[in-house]
């Protein structure tokens, strides 16, 4: 990059000085690079790494709650990702399994399913569940779903006299195999916890929490559950306006609450290497905008709706709203905390992104927020 623009200097001083000294105006195309200063900066933990796994919705949902024990205890509590995913994997085997195999099986979820599991089996501290096991130091789930998957389209195939419930238990035993059983109680901070006191300790109510979205194909201020394929548990998600979603995701940042967020990276301006998520006017800055601020896309509902429905916006990544930044045009973007490891010279930002609002309103697909974080006028419309 510095010889690129060594050499416009170049050519400007060639063109400036040319003619025995008569000056000659030549237009060069404004150019900035980004920088960034702090708008708001809401305390997370450390960037992690979710390895070879499709369990970035436990990493960043956990990361989400960690922020929120902090918020209310003062406290950072490291919690187990993996805790949440072992319990989660029986309910998506058994949605499996009650459908006939007609629907997807994989790695995938949503942050309501860290939240389905930590009502029902409670939350532990990484250091009472890593699921690392062996020595390993890093997550590798590649064996986990095939071998799942032959156990129950197995037991979906058998015809109906010789069925049998044995697929949970071997369901089980896998699980426990790549991922160790769970801890019936642990010792944290010199005291011993099982899984529901050690949640009743950071005083987590899962009710408190609601899914915002924003979608033309179901009315505005009521409740949907959204056909997409990682919400198997059937998650309800709270319809608004596109506009009205910035509102909310802004007043809570500012407000001191974070948000998870669901949306869609498989676009070629959301860059963990450049750590930017933008969406250019012009396409062909696509590449100049991952170091150069251009101008980007004017998002309207309708496009939201249409890239949604031609699958160019999927869920296919969850990560963790922490804060705000702009730059120097004043421009917003929200500072995203990636489950993709921040120490690595090839991850920009220290493991985050920094998703400008025109990138966020049209490859969102949903966040997670805390209820008193939403506008007083919200929650009534919501009757929240």
């Amino acid at each position: 990059m510095k010889k690129y623009i060594l050499t416009i200097s170049i050519f400007a001083n060639a063109l400036l000085f040319a003619q025995e000294g008569n000056t000659v105006k030549v237009n060069l195309p404004s150019q900035e690079t980004y920088n960034f200063t702090t708008v708001v900066d809401v305390e997370a933990s450390a960037v992690k790494s979710q390895g070879i796994t499709g369990t970035c919705w436990s990493f960043a949902s956990s990361s989400f709650i960690e922020s929120e024990i902090f918020r209310t205890s003062g406290e950072m509590i490291d919690i187990s990702e993996m805790y949440n995913v072992r319990y989660t994997y029986p309910k998506k085997a058994w949605n499996y399994v009650m459908r006939q195999g007609k629907i997807q099986f994989s790695e995938g979820g949503l942050a309501h399913d860290v939240l389905n599991s930590i009502n029902q089996f409670g939350l532990v501290p990484e250091s009472a569940y890593s699921g690392l096991l062996n020595g390993a130091t890093k997550h590798d789930h590649k064996k986990i779903v095939p071998e799942l998957k032959v156990v129950l389209d197995a037991y979906i195939k058998n015809d109906k006299d010789s069925k049998t419930p044995n697929w949970k238990v071997a369901v089980d035993s896998i699980l426990d195999k790549h991922l160790g059983k769970t801890p019936d109680n642990f010792l944290f901070n010199n005291k011993f916890y099982t899984p529901n006191t050690f949640l009743k300790m950071t005083k987590l109510k899962t009710s408190d929490y609601v899914t915002l979205t924003s979608f033309l194909h179901q009315p505005y201020n009521t409740s949907f559950v959204l056909n997409i394929p990682d919400n198997f548990s059937n998650g309800l998600f709270y319809n608004i306006e596109l506009d009205d979603l910035i509102v909310e995701v802004d007043n809570a940042l500012k407000k001191g609450y974070t948000l998870a967020l669901d949306c869609d990276v498989s676009e070629k301006t959301f860059s963990s290497k450049f750590g930017v998520a933008i969406i250019p006017n012009n396409p062909e800055n696509n590449k100049k905008g991952l170091t150069y601020i251009v101008e980007e896309k004017n998002i309207t509902p309708e496009f939201r709706q249409q890239e949604f429905e031609n699958f160019n916006t999927t869920d296919d990544h969850l990560m963790h709203i922490v804060g705000m930044v702009k730059d120097q045009k004043g421009n917003e973007y929200y500072k995203v905390k990636n489950s993709w490891g921040g120490n690595s010279e090839r991850i920009g930002n220290d493991g985050y992104v920094y998703m400008s609002k025109p990138f966020f309103k049209l490859k969102t697909i949903s966040v997670l927020v805390h209820k008193e974080g939403l506008n007083k006028k919200l929650r009534k419309k919501l009757s929240l």
